[in-house]
């Protein structure tokens, strides 16, 4: 049976398969961060702004789907661990913006290497087409992540 004759998928369905597979991939290479000495809420938040660059607190807080006090107690204890700092926004002395310092880009991106390397480990055990469709997989969702691909 050609690619054509078969029914298109439930698109219900293969939300479902996805969003249980991205969820098992993601819980798979996770003991890797234990050796970052963060939880994952502060290594997320860590993420936002390494990636996307100074946020405000509120900024922070919709990004991460939580409460401002949420995020103003973990950027305090991130202060004082050295991996963020506030700054004035250069446009308006009255705004804080919270940045990640060098110590706690580096922090996450090593924690990013350690991520990829298991994965990688994982995914050379597949065979080189199967590789290659989950390549075209990323390209082909990476617009629904609304950001650009790596």
């Amino acid at each position: 049976m050609s690619r054509q004759d078969r029914p298109e998928p439930d698109v219900t369905a293969l939300a479902d398969r996805l969003h249980s597979t991205a969820i098992r991939i993601l819980r798979r290479v996770r003991p890797v961060d234990a050796e970052s000495g963060l939880t994952a809420p502060r290594l997320s938040l860590l993420s936002v702004l390494v990636f996307r660059g100074p946020a405000t607190i509120s900024e922070l807080a919709e990004a991460e789907q939580v409460k401002p006090p949420t995020v103003s107690r973990m950027v305090k204890d991130m202060q004082w661990g050295g991996l963020v700092e506030r700054q004035a926004d250069p446009d308006d002395g009255r705004v804080r913006r919270v940045t990640a310092t060098e110590r706690g880009r580096s922090l996450l991106l090593e924690g990013r290497r350690r991520r990829v390397a298991a994965l990688a480990r994982d995914l050379a055990g597949l065979d080189p087409p199967d590789r290659d469709v989950l390549d075209r997989a990323v390209a082909i969702l990476a617009p629904l992540t609304g950001v650009e691909p790596d």
